[in-house]
């Protein structure tokens, strides 16, 4: 055997480990995927053509243990305490002043003390023992003192290192301690492939990370993306710590996963605001908390507190209200959208979800409806997405009787009786009926909607009023209303009917733009209005466009400019056109159309250079507004997803782009992940 085999193979191991390092600890990789695919590719060759050289710890060794009978049982070398919770900030202050008085009377300055802020994943908690650096049992948390023995399960999870990186002295033996969790996306695909295969779908992550490190194949549990999350140290022998803060820096660069956002702060006023953060950050991550983990930051404070009981007195778990429950579909619904875009909601036994109780929530489109193998009448799990949207997660589908009912989308309109539409490429159903009631009404209503028209006043039940009654028929019937058509309304009075009116006049000094965008043009918001008013300036320029002039338009593409030519054209879109430029309307642009977004005008560049798709509804942000931040913050934002597609920005009824996106591994974000994101967050 040539003596260059042994050392390529050594040299293979090296930049396989490298590699697997920046892309699962440091979350920066510097080669492709297929680059590193064929380091991989030419280490198992090699290894496969001279067995004698294969190592437990090589890279290519994570899988290939035999199915277990049974988990064995492991003492672990240092109690894996549990924690004492405070939920909510009048607890968190009582601990905080217990542990101030406890230190003051040993004699401690708690003016100095330094605090460690932590999330709280809700996963699975394990400990990894290490000998000599190599990995040698994992473990479950058990009762604290002794837990299952899942090393081989352990071993096919790629961020954990199966050899420590190089730097410093070595333990002799060391306990690191973590929690196993499943993504999120990874557990919407896994229980996706569950119901295909006609098996019961997982509960929420928590079980499905739980039910995969079991498997006693550890084949089976190699098929679930499981990642890890390393917070801490048990016993460590051969090297010391002076703080938690450094044992965490030391594990980051021996190989192991530190989450990014952990912090330090001093005071208890720094310790809720950053519980607050941490709450309002939630929604954005890619994986569940349900809390924070606060440590006196100190490992000679920690010594000093000690424990009571089972619990330490130097750190607290900071529970957050639950953002998931389990509840019962009533029957299932649809809304009518100004677009005819038959959407489907659940009905649902009131339950309790992050504080609010929550009688509805969405459920995007059929094909979603299909894929998750929801029934009216199922018990199923319910999440407020974004801690603000309801949505249905997945069916219990253990828990069915047989009496559920598989929905069925409607054939035709529910308001007007028109024959629904599917178009090829989308997953939407559409009533095509443009004097469907229902759609009228929506529209209205997103003409007079912040990101739109600017309206003040009129909101969505006094729109549907004025629509019921007959005062309202179309966008271009507002601008005839008068004080005392509203005064004949119940409950109006003379000022407050006479700021509506003038609200609604003041509203004719909107831009071109802005009207563009309200009158509802398919596949046109706010920031494509916007590209189309620069090139064509005025409603007869673009009037007289044909659609490939259209299309040409960077970022506008065939498919917009289609829309924008045919919209103009329909005779009854033509004459509310004409309407609205005799009530004042502006239908040719002034020197510059950029009023209606809130942005500072010399935003941070905090996104430049990277590429956003936006799709579906977002809960408090218009497409245009949110396209606007992005662009200001040096963004781009285009219409379809690809692989150059840094991220897509998902809200509710998203469609084929997000399940694109999904399909491409694009990662996703909601609204506050972006304005997360926009603020100078790194993405989770």
């Amino acid at each position: 055997m040539a003596v260059g085999v042994e050392a390529r193979i050594a040299q293979l191991r090296e930049q396989i480990r490298h590699h697997d390092y920046l892309y699962y600890a440091l979350d920066t990789p510097e080669i492709p995927d297929e680059e590193y695919d064929r380091l991989f590719r030419e280490l198992k060759g090699l290894e496969a053509e001279h067995p004698e050289l294969v190592v437990a710890d090589s890279p290519t060794q994570r899988v290939g243990a035999e199915p277990l009978a049974i988990f064995a049982q492991v003492r672990h070398l240092e109690p894996m305490l549990s924690l004492a919770n405070a939920r909510n900030e009048e607890e968190l202050a009582a601990w905080h002043a217990r542990t101030w008085r406890f230190l003051e009377q040993a004699g401690e300055d708690m003016e100095t003390t330094v605090f460690v802020v932590e999330p709280k994943i809700d996963g699975l908690a394990i400990s990894l023992r290490y000998e000599e650096g190599r990995l040698v049992a994992g473990a479950t948390r058990g009762n604290g003192v002794v837990g299952e023995d899942v090393t081989q399960n352990l071993r096919t999870i790629p961020s954990i290192p199966l050899l420590l990186r190089p730097g410093g002295v070595t333990p002799a033996v060391m306990e690191v301690r973590g929690e196993v969790y499943l993504p999120l996306t990874a557990f919407e695909r896994l229980n996706e492939a569950r119901v295909a295969a006609g098996e019961t779908t997982f509960a929420n992550p928590r079980n499905a990370a739980a039910g995969s490190l079991r498997q006693l194949d550890p084949r089976v549990t190699a098929l679930r993306p499981l990642a890890l999350w390393c917070y801490g140290l048990g016993r460590v022998e051969g090297v010391e710590f002076e703080t938690h803060w450094q044992a965490l820096e030391w594990l980051r660069l021996r190989g192991f996963r530190v989450n990014p956002f952990i912090q330090r702060v001093k005071g208890l006023s720094a310790l809720v605001q950053s519980c607050r953060t941490w709450e309002q950050r939630r929604s954005s991550l890619e994986y569940d908390i349900d809390g924070v983990v606060i440590k006196v930051d100190n490992r000679r404070l920690q010594q000093v507190l000690g424990s009571v009981a089972h619990d330490p007195r130097w750190a607290v778990a900071y529970k957050f209200a639950p953002s998931t429950a389990q509840t019962r579909i009533r029957r299932i619904g649809i809304n009518i959208g100004r677009t005819g875009v038959l959407t489907p909601y659940a009905e649902l036994d009131p339950v309790e979800v992050g504080g609010v109780s929550v009688s509805r929530a969405t459920l995007h489109n059929e094909e979603d409806i299909r894929r998750k193998d929801l029934r009216v009448g199922d018990t199923v799990i319910v999440q407020r997405a974004g801690d603000v949207i309801p949505q249905v997660v997945a069916p219990l589908t253990d828990l069915r009787t047989g009496g559920e009912t598989v929905f069925v989308m409607p054939g035709h309109c529910l308001a007007c009786g028109t024959e629904v539409v599917r178009a090829q490429d989308e997953v939407a159903v559409r009533c095509p009926n443009p004097h469907c009631p229902a759609r009228l009404m929506e529209s209205l209503k997103h003409f007079v909607s912040r990101g739109a028209m600017d309206i003040e006043g009129l909101g969505d039940r006094l729109v549907e009023r004025l629509f019921t009654l007959g005062l309202v028929h179309d966008p271009a019937d507002l601008y005839h209303l008068t004080a005392g058509d509203l005064l004949e309304l119940k409950g109006f009075k003379g000022q407050l009917a006479g700021k509506v009116v003038g609200a609604i006049a003041s509203s004719r000094e909107r831009g071109f733009a802005r009207v563009l965008y309200a009158v509802g043009i398919p596949h046109v918001g706010g920031q494509t209005a916007g590209v189309l008013v620069r090139h064509y300036p005025s409603l007869g320029q673009l009037a007289a466009a044909g659609t490939e002039d259209i299309s040409r338009i960077e970022g506008i593409g065939p498919v917009i400019g289609r829309a924008v030519y045919d919209f103009l054209r329909e005779p009854r879109n033509r004459d509310l056109l004409q309407r609205l430029a005799a009530a004042g309307l502006k239908m040719a642009a002034e020197v510059s159309e950029t009023e209606g977004l809130d942005v500072e005008p010399a935003a941070p560049q905090t996104v430049s250079g990277k590429t956003f798709v936006l799709t579906g509804t977002l809960p408090t942000l218009s497409r245009e507004q949110a396209a606007a931040l992005i662009e200001r913050h040096g963004g781009r934002v285009t219409g379809s997803v690809s692989r150059k597609t840094d991220f897509v920005v998902v809200g509710e009824a998203a469609g084929t782009k997000l399940s694109k996106a999904k399909e491409l591994g694009v990662p996703l974000l909601e609204e506050a992940g972006l304005l997360a994101l926009l603020r100078g967050a790194k993405p989770a």
